[in-house]
């Protein structure tokens, strides 16, 4: 007998054009993730997703850091739009504020992020260029789960991407954000499922 399970509600936070937070949407909405969309919220009045989500009839809300005394209050709003789309999971896709300890308890284990490079290596902004820099021959993309670090949560999956000779950071990136829309889109999908467990502060597929 099969046995049903509710479709979980997949929310974004999102910074920038929302590439990443389209490709997992149209994966939602195909069927290909059998889940629901939230909302997408972005710290930034002219980012792109912005259009990319209204264009896919999904709910989305610029929230002005910049009106509130404390990161706390910022997120608090964010939070009270989530719970009211009955979030399940948050997708981090371009996020560019670190999220407070308070957000990050409150979704413990409910928070994931794609982040370029192969974590622990190049943790933080332009992981593409210190590749680059270090010569390193293999570098790549890795989802994790948000925890009160930079970069330090549970790792869920990762994929290599080879560095060649003559990349540069811009073909680099091209490289590793093809792979991050696979990486990603798989991680979601396996939360969906209920096959995603944290042991130890390492994540089992099961």
């Amino acid at each position: 007998m099969a046995v049903w399970r509710r479709k979980k509600v997949i929310s974004f936070l999102v910074s920038g054009s929302g590439l990443i937070f389209s490709s997992v949407a149209q994966k939602i909405t195909n069927n290909e993730i059998k889940a629901r969309t939230g909302c997408v919220v972005t710290d930034n009045a002219s980012a792109q997703v912005l259009i990319r989500a209204r264009k896919m009839k999904i709910p989305a809300f610029f929230i002005d850091p910049e009106r509130y005394a404390s990161r706390e209050e910022h997120e608090n709003v964010i939070i009270e739009l989530f719970e009211k789309c009955g979030t399940d999971l948050i997708v981090t896709a371009g996020y560019l504020r670190l999220l407070s300890r308070h957000f990050v308890s409150y979704y413990r284990d409910r928070i994931i992020n794609i982040h370029p490079s192969l974590l622990p290596a190049f943790p933080g902004i332009h992981s593409q260029r210190k590749a680059l820099e270090h010569g390193v021959k293999i570098t790549g993309c890795t989802a994790h789960f948000i925890d009160e670090g930079i970069d330090t949560g549970p790792i869920i999956m990762q994929r290599a991407v080879m560095v060649l000779e003559h990349d540069t950071e811009e073909s680099l990136s091209s490289k590793i954000l093809q792979e991050e829309y696979n990486l990603i889109a798989e991680s979601v999908k396996l939360f969906c499922e209920d096959r995603l467990e944290i042991i130890a502060n390492k994540v089992a597929v099961r």
